[in-house]
C-alpha cells in the first residue's frame, strides 16, 4: 500500500463515483468550488466522497462515508451562475484517515490508496462471466441504458474494474453502492454485486410484465373505444343507435339506484349488452325488456323493521276481531316464538274456515301488529303452475309469477304474504299447481 497523502475533498450528494468511471459533476457550494480550484492548481487530483444524507447542506467528517475515490479533473467549465461543471475520471479507491478544514476555505483529507486484492481463481472468472451475462439481461429487461455499454468492458481483463463499472450503471441505493466500493477483495465485491444485480433483474422483469399488461389493457380499451365509435357512426346513419343507447343508459340509471346483489348486477349488465347489440325489431328484445323491467321493479334489500310487541299485537287483534280466542292465542304464540328465536325460517300459519269468518282480515291485523306491509294473492281457479311460478322467458309475453307480482306490489322484501283460496286451485292432467 502507498503512503498517506493529503488532497482536496469534494463531498457528493446522492451519487457515488467508482474507479474507471468518467462523469460530469456540477459543483455549486462555495467550499466545493474552492476545493476544485485548489486541485486544479496542484495536480488536478481530488477525492470524491459521498455524503450519508443527501439533504445535508454543510457536511462534517461524520456526514461522509469512510471510503471515496481519488479522481482526476479532465475538464473544467465555468457556468454563468457562478457554479462549475467538471469532467472527472475515477482512478483508485481510497480510505479516509482524517478530514481537516483548510483555513475554513475547503475540506482536505488525509487518505490511503487501497488497491484491489485480486484472486486469479476459476471462481473469479466464473463470477465475471455471470456478472456480464446477468447485466446484459438487466439491460434488455430495464431498457434504462443502451446495450452499447457492454462493449466498453466486455474485453476488460480486470474483473475488479468490470464489477466497478457495472455497479456504476446499476440503479441500486447509495448504501449498496458504498458497500461495493468498500469491498477491497475482488471476489467479495463480485459476489456482493451479483446478489444486487439478481435482485435488480427480478424487479426489472416484474416492471416489464406490469408494463406489458398495462399496455395490452390500454390497447384493448382503445380498440373497444374505436369500435364503439364506429358502431355509433353506423347506427347514426341507420337512425338506430341514439335511441337504444338512451334506453340502455336509462336501465343503468335505474340499476344504480337499487341495492342489488353482485350476481344480479352482472346478469343485468349481460342482458343490457345483448339488448344493445340486438336489432330493434327482433321479438327477443321485447322479452329482454320485460325481464329487465321485472328485475328492476323488485324491492331489492328493502326491509321494514319488525315490532314484536305482544301487548300491542293482542290489542290490535282484539280491536279488529271479536271472539276467535283460540285463533288469536295461536297467532300470539307464533309471534312470541318469532320474537325469541329471531329466525326468518319457521312454520307457515294456515287459516281454515268458511267464507266471511275473517281469515284475510286476521292476516292484515298480523301485518299491522308487527309493523310489516301486507300483500295478498288469490289462487282461486289457478290451473297452471306457471301463473304462480312465472312463465319461461322463451314465451312471447312471458310474465313473472303471482308471488313475484305480489313482491312488486308491496315494495318491500319482508311483507306478510297471504296465499288466499289455496283449496280452490285446480289439478288436472296438465299439472298440479299445489
Amino acid at each position: 500500500m502507498d503512503e498517506n497523502r493529503v488532497i482536496p475533498l469534494l463531498p457528493l450528494r446522492g451519487m457515488l463515483v467508482f474507479p474507471g468511471m468518467i462523469i460530469n459533476l456540477d459543483v455549486g457550494r462555495d467550499r466545493s468550488i474552492k476545493a476544485v480550484e485548489s486541485a486544479m492548481a496542484i495536480d488536478r487530483k481530488i477525492l470524491l466522497v459521498t455524503q450519508r444524507e443527501a439533504g445535508t447542506i454543510e457536511p462534517s467528517e461524520n456526514d461522509l462515508f469512510t471510503y471515496g475515490v481519488i479522481a482526476e479533473i479532465k475538464q473544467l467549465l465555468k457556468l454563468p451562475n457562478g457554479a462549475l461543471r467538471i469532467l472527472v475520471e475515477g482512478l483508485s479507491r481510497a480510505k479516509i484517515e482524517s478530514v481537516r478544514d483548510n483555513k475554513d476555505i475547503y475540506f482536505e483529507a488525509e487518505v490511503l490508496e487501497v488497491p484491489s486484492i485480486i484472486d486469479d481463481s476459476n471462481e473469479v472468472e466464473a463470477l465475471k462471466r455471470m456478472l456480464i451475462e446477468t447485466f446484459e439481461q438487466w439491460i434488455l429487461a430495464s431498457k434504462k441504458i443502451t446495450s452499447e455499454v457492454l462493449l466498453t468492458f466486455k474485453d476488460q481483463p480486470d474483473p475488479g474494474r468490470i464489477a466497478d463499472m457495472i455497479a456504476g450503471y446499476l440503479t441500486i441505493g447509495i448504501d449498496e453502492k458504498e458497500s461495493v466500493l468498500e469491498a477491497i477483495n475482488v471476489k467479495d465485491r463480485m459476489n456482493l454485486l451479483y446478489s444486487y444485480l439478481c435482485k435488480e433483474l427480478e424487479i426489472a422483469n416484474i416492471e416489464k410484465n406490469i408494463s406489458q399488461q398495462v399496455r395490452k389493457q390500454i390497447e384493448q380499451n382503445q380498440r373497444e373505444y374505436y369500435l364503439r365509435e364506429q358502431m355509433k357512426a353506423i347506427n347514426k346513419e341507420l337512425g338506430e343507435g341514439d335511441e337504444r343507447q338512451a334506453e340502455v343508459d336509462e336501465y343503468k340509471r335505474a340499476m344504480a339506484e337499487l341495492d342489488m346483489p353482485e350476481e344480479v348486477v352482472e346478469k343485468i349488465k349481460k342482458e343490457l349488452d345483448r339488448l344493445y347489440k340486438m336489432p330493434p325489431m327482433m321479438a327477443e328484445s321485447a322479452v329482454i325488456r320485460s325481464y329487465l323491467d321485472a328485475l328492476l321493479s323488485l324491492p331489492w334489500n328493502k326491509f321494514t323493521e319488525d315490532n314484536f310487541d305482544l301487548k300491542l299485537a293482542k290489542k290490535i287483534l282484539n280491536e279488529d276481531h271479536y271472539g276467535l280466542e283460540k285463533v288469536k292465542k295461536r297467532i300470539l304464540e307464533y309471534l312470541a316464538v318469532r320474537a325469541l328465536t329471531k329466525q326468518i325460517k319457521g312454520p307457515i300459519l294456515c287459516l281454515v274456515g268458511p267464507p266471511g269468518v275473517g281469515k284475510t282480515s286476521l292476516a292484515r291485523s298480523i301485518a299491522k301488529a308487527i309493523n310489516r306491509k301486507f300483500t295478498r294473492i288469490s289462487l282461486g281457479g289457478v290451473r297452471d303452475e306457471a301463473e304462480i311460478r312465472g312463465h319461461r322467458r322463451t314465451y312471447i309475453g312471458a310474465m313473472p309469477g303471482r308471488i313475484i307480482h305480489g313482491m312488486q306490489t308491496c315494495g318491500c322484501s319482508n311483507p306478510v304474504f297471504l296465499l288466499d283460496e289455496v283449496d280452490k286451485m285446480n289439478a288436472d292432467f296438465r299439472g298440479d299447481p299445489a
